[in-house]
């Protein structure tokens, strides 16, 4: 066993016994990359990492092909790396139950932020709920701006007829880092709305995300 593999085991045994409790971001990306280069030296891949990019977050939501541009890291690795925040936002979305009550915007938006966690692109997601407010499906329906010609508003009418829905829940993200509804925004959702009332259907509300905060429209006042 040489240097390298026994504080590998030191790192992976401290890990075991104590979680990441008490690992600074270095040695978290080290471990990480323990598993990408198993014969490699990390130590100093993990320190060039975080001189490039600053913080650990960053380096997961850089752009695969920079990650690739580090001496040391390469193509492969760069995809494991991505890899990171999206199974965290599988794992975080996987454990939201289809048999929870969204009967407020509070337990609404706590539902839906999962399905951002570490999203670079604007996405719209869909709940459908049945008359007592459970969550009967969950979806992302569009890729892009809630605004954008992409928004489909039969696509949306459709799949709440699709699953029986007697009312809905919209969410969509602004990559903006400001979780605050937008003009846009406003009418966008108001033709929604008008849309599904015709099949009688309830637009209960339309969760802004961004970061790890999020906005009801509905509480502020953009429904009718």
């Amino acid at each position: 066993m040489n240097i390298h593999d026994g504080h590998r085991e030191r790192m992976k045994s401290r890990f075991t016994e104590h979680g990441l409790e008490n690992f600074d971001d270095h040695s978290v990306l080290e471990l990480f990359l323990f598993y990408a280069l198993p014969r490699a030296d990390v130590n100093p891949l993990a320190h060039a990492l975080l001189d490039k990019f600053g913080t650990l977050a960053a380096v997961f939501d850089a752009p695969a092909d920079e990650l690739a541009k580090v001496p040391g890291i390469g193509q492969n690795t760069a995809l494991y790396l991505k890899l990171i925040p999206q199974v965290s936002r599988r794992y975080l979305v996987s454990r939201s139950r289809f048999d929870d009550i969204l009967d407020s915007s509070e337990k609404a938006g706590a539902y839906l932020l999962p399905c951002f966690y570490a999203e670079r692109d604007e996405v719209v997601y869909m709940v459908c709920l049945d008359a007592k407010g459970k969550v009967i499906n969950c979806k992302r329906l569009f890729r892009g701006s809630v605004n954008s010609a992409s928004v489909s508003v039969r696509k949306i009418v459709e799949n709440a007829l699709n699953y029986n829905s007697t009312s809905v829940i919209l969410a969509h993200n602004h990559t903006s880092g400001i979780a605050l509804p937008s003009e846009e925004d406003g009418e966008t959702t108001r033709r929604i709305e008008s849309a599904l009332r015709a099949v009688d259907v309830v637009l209960a509300d339309h969760i802004v995300v961004a970061d790890d905060d999020f906005v009801s429209m509905a509480d502020n006042g953009f429904f009718k």
